[in-house]
C-alpha cells in the first residue's frame, strides 16, 4: 500500500470515529478517558498540534468544534454531566496511562 492510499483510509478512520463520537453524546468524555486514555478534548489537541505542523492557523476553540461538531460551550451545556466521584477516582488512578498530547501536562 502506496502512502497515499495509506493516508486517505486513515483520513477515513478518523472521520469515522469524529461521527461516532458527534453521535454518542451520551458517553461522557471522562469514560472515554478512563477506560481509553483519551477522549474529545485530546483529539482536539491532536488536531490542533497537526494543524500546526503544517504551518495551519487554528485555534484550540476552532479545533473542539470540528471534533464536537459544534462549539464546545454548546455541546458542554447540552450534554456533559457532572463527574461523578468514582469517575474521578477513576480518572486519577488512570491517569498515567492517559494519551500523551503535547503541551499537555500530565502531572
Amino acid at each position: 500500500m502506496d502512502d497515499a492510499i495509506r493516508t486517505k483510509l486513515e483520513a477515513a478512520a478518523f472521520r469515522g470515529l469524529v461521527e461516532h463520537l458527534q453521535r454518542r453524546t451520551d458517553v461522557q468524555n471522562i469514560d472515554i478517558m478512563n477506560l481509553a486514555g483519551f477522549c474529545r478534548n485530546c483529539l482536539s489537541k491532536w488536531y490542533l498540534a497537526a494543524a500546526r505542523e503544517q504551518g495551519i492557523d487554528l485555534s484550540y476553540d476552532e479545533a473542539r468544534e470540528i471534533i464536537y461538531g459544534m462549539p464546545y460551550g454548546n455541546w458542554k451545556d447540552r450534554y456533559q454531566l457532572e463527574s461523578t466521584p468514582e469517575q474521578r477516582r477513576k480518572y486519577e488512578e488512570t491517569r498515567p496511562l492517559h494519551a500523551y498530547i503535547s503541551g499537555h501536562d500530565k502531572t
